[in-house]
C-alpha cells in the first residue's frame, strides 16, 4: 500500500448535508484532524445519478471520498481505509473485545436500521406510508441497542472513549427526531447523542453546518 504521506492533495469528499452516510465520513474526517474539501451532491435532485458521478460511484451514492490516489465509496469501508492509514485518534478500540461490541452497535445501525429507511426506500413508499414506517424500523432497533447499551455504555456507546458506535449513532437519532420517533423510551441513546454533539468534530459534520444545507434550515442551527 502506498503511504499516505506521499499524497499531499487534499482529499475531496462527495457528500450531501442529510445522508446518514456521509456524515459518519465527515465526523472521523473531523475527529482525525484532515482537512478536506466538500463536492456536494443533491440526491433530492438526484444529482448523484448524473454519467459523471455515476462514475466515479457506480452505485449511485453517498459519499464517495477521493484520498491518496484512491476512489474509495460505503462509508464504512472509508472509514476503515481511515483508521488503518490515520491510526491517530483511533475510533475502534484496540481490545477485540470491545472492539467487538463496536462493530456490533455499528452494524445494527447501518445495516439494519439506516439502509430500510434512506432516501430511496422512502421515495419508494410514498408520503402515505414514509413516516409510520420509519417510526416503526427506527423504534424497533433502538430498543435493542438502548439493551446492549445498559450493558456497555460509559460516557459514550462503549465505555468513554469515542468510538465508531458513537460516529453511527448521531446520525441516527438526528433522522429519529426528524421523523417524529418518540425517544422517552431510550433515555441512554438520547444521552449519548446530546453529549456528542458538544464535540467540535461531531458539531462541524452536522447536517445544518454543510454548504449545502438549505438557509432557512441552517438559520435554525449556528452552534
Amino acid at each position: 500500500m502506498s503511504n499516505p504521506q506521499h499524497h499531499h492533495e487534499k482529499p475531496v469528499l462527495y457528500s450531501y448535508f442529510r445522508s446518514s452516510c456521509a456524515w459518519r465520513v465527515r465526523t472521523v474526517l473531523n475527529w482525525k484532524g484532515i482537512d478536506y474539501e466538500i463536492k456536494s451532491v443533491n440526491l433530492v435532485k438526484e444529482e448523484q445519478k448524473t454519467l459523471e458521478y455515476s462514475k466515479l460511484n457506480p452505485l449511485k451514492e453517498v459519499p464517495t471520498l477521493i484520498i491518496d490516489g484512491l476512489v474509495l465509496t460505503q462509508s464504512l469501508a472509508i472509514i476503515e481505509y481511515l483508521e488503518e492509514t490515520r491510526p491517530e485518534k483511533a475510533v475502534l478500540p484496540k481490545e477485540p473485545g470491545k472492539r467487538a461490541l463496536v462493530r456490533s452497535l455499528v452494524l445494527a445501525i447501518a445495516s439494519d436500521t439506516q439502509p430500510v429507511t434512506n432516501l430511496r426506500i422512502l421515495n419508494y413508499l410514498g408520503d402515505d406510508r414514509k413516516e409510520e414506517w420509519t417510526k416503526y424500523w427506527m423504534s424497533y432497533i433502538f430498543e435493542g441497542i438502548e439493551k446492549q447499551l445498559k450493558e456497555v455504555a460509559g460516557d459514550y456507546c462503549v465505555g468513554n472513549e469515542v468510538t465508531l458506535a458513537d460516529i453511527c449513532l448521531v446520525p441516527q437519532v438526528f433522522n429519529a427526531n426528524r421523523f417524529k420517533v418518540d425517544l422517552t423510551p431510550f433515555p441512554i441513546i438520547q444521552r449519548i447523542s446530546d453529549k456528542l454533539l458538544e464535540l467540535e468534530a461531531f458539531k462541524k459534520a452536522h447536517p445544518f453546518r454543510q454548504i449545502d444545507c438549505p438557509s432557512e434550515l441552517n438559520s435554525k442551527n449556528n452552534t
